[in-house]
């Protein structure tokens, strides 16, 4: 009898305690549809733009605490710096500094010679721009482009389009700011490009970004280009942005193809990208106005000068006094 009741009883299924929602691959589809709306929208219409500031803004305590403890450990590691390898240093560089004092006088000789010969031939005096000291946070999080994060942004008067440096060379330039960081692009990146000029014949060219290479291309050279292997590559100053005189790149290949009208120029970067902590940002240069209205009115003034004032002779007399003898 049991047996048959067992028979008849159906299983039953047990209760839902939790409601379950869209599946899965439902909600991964949406959330990627979201994301693909999401930049587009940002992509075009920069949309984004203020709420992406204040994200980060509101993200910088949680940078500093997570960063906390490669900095304790890196300054835990210079503490216990070998003291020999610091005499070392400390001996050379009193040696260079010798060496570089002796170098600075002959240079502020000929800053004064330079400063005279500009006032005499009346040239505009050459712009030294202000520099702000920085340090590298980490490396971009693209890893298909050249982009290092330094700890200094708008909050430090840092804008996008200013030139980064260190004690070697150009490393690149600011192309966007946030609050307490910004970004610079690397001269290796694919998408910068430096305006240079070569140090011993003054040539000038404009100098593209390799990518993961770290190096720089010069294209659009002839083949018959006076460029050798070993010419050192200094900025031209021509773009506003970048001082004449900085080092960027050392030429370290030169190769011709008979089926292209163009060289093949392939040189390094100066400044230590990869190796150095500090730099400098430099401030874009200030629009200078232009001196055409001043020297146009000092050559009236002087013309006003020069000419003579012709006064009226004692013998003629004004037409109206005749007319009253010629009605008599």
């Amino acid at each position: 009898m049991l047996k048959g009741v067992h028979q008849k009883l159906e299983p039953q299924e047990s209760p839902a305690f939790f409601v379950r929602g869209p599946s899965p691959f439902s909600r991964m589809m949406f959330f990627c549809a979201l994301s693909i709306v999401l930049m587009a929208v940002d992509s075009r219409l920069n949309y984004l733009a203020q709420f992406r500031q204040t994200f980060i803004a509101a993200l910088h305590p949680l940078e500093l605490i997570a960063q906390a403890p490669s900095d304790w450990g890196m300054n835990i590691r210079h503490y216990f710096t070998a003291h020999g390898r610091l005499l070392d240093e400390n001996q050379a560089l009193k040696q260079e500094a010798v060496q570089h004092k002796v170098l600075l006088q002959r240079l502020q000789t000929i800053e004064l010679e330079n400063a005279h010969l500009r006032t005499l031939l009346q040239g505009n005096v050459p712009i030294i721009p202000k520099a702000i000291l920085g340090e590298i946070l980490h490396m971009g999080r693209d890893p298909f482009s050249n982009v290092i994060v330094v700890n200094r942004g708008t909050h430090h008067d840092v804008k996008a389009g200013q030139a980064v440096v260190d004690a070697e060379g150009v490393i690149g330039q600011v192309t966007r700011a946030f609050p307490f960081s910004a970004e610079v692009t690397l001269i290796t990146d694919d998408n910068l490009a430096i305006p240079i000029q070569v140090e011993r014949n003054q040539l000038r060219a404009i100098a593209f970004g390799e990518g993961k290479s770290n190096t720089i291309d010069l294209p659009f050279l002839p083949t018959s280009v006076d460029i050798k292997v070993g010419d050192r590559l200094v900025t031209s100053g021509i773009d506003g942005v970048y001082p004449a005189g900085l080092a960027v790149a050392t030429v370290t290949e030169v190769r011709q193809s008979p089926d292209s009208p163009f060289a093949k120029i392939v040189s390094t970067p100066i400044a230590g990208v990869n190796n150095h902590l500090q730099l400098l940002i430099l401030s874009l240069p200030e629009p200078q106005q232009s001196a055409m209205p001043t020297e146009a009115t000092q050559v009236t003034a002087e013309t006003a000068k020069v000419a003579p004032t012709t006064s009226p002779s004692p013998t003629a007399k004004p037409s109206i006094e005749n007319k009253p003898n010629a009605s008599r």
